[in-house]
């Protein structure tokens, strides 16, 4: 499997693995008998903190999907894997790091360190795009 796929993968299993975590907490606490099984919130507003947290970590990663995991099928589907093959595994690791620091915390420094995740893949996007055009 190419890196491009490889990456393509773990975005998708990452995704996965957030919506899972969340599903596993919700269905805790309807069982428990401390949230209606239909009064969960999209965002989790009402919830805990970290709940809130995971349910935007999770749009965050669905959000993304579209435009880098877009790219990444399109230099597959072109056999132009060469452009993203190259930074497709930063690409995913900047999405962890991205997910896990939301995960964390919301401090002025981890709402920094986040988005600084996030510019990385943005660059990276642009430069796809670039050599997408170009290849």
């Amino acid at each position: 499997m190419s890196p491009t796929l490889l990456a393509l993968l773990g975005f998708l299993s990452w995704t996965l693995c957030l919506l899972v975590l969340m599903e596993a907490m919700r269905a805790k606490l309807v069982l428990t008998r401390q949230v209606p099984a239909n009064g969960f919130a999209p965002d989790n507003a009402g919830l805990s903190p970290f709940m809130q947290r995971l349910a935007r970590a999770h749009a965050n990663c669905l959000e993304g999907l579209v435009l880098f995991g877009g790219f990444m099928v399109l230099a597959v589907i072109a056999g132009k894997a060469q452009v993203t093959d190259s930074l497709a595994m930063v690409l995913l690791g900047a999405r962890f790091v991205q997910s896990l620091i939301h995960l964390a915390s919301t401090s002025p420094m981890a709402v920094s360190a986040r988005f600084t995740a996030f510019a990385v893949q943005m660059g990276i996007a642009i430069h796809w795009t670039i050599g997408l055009h170009g290849a």
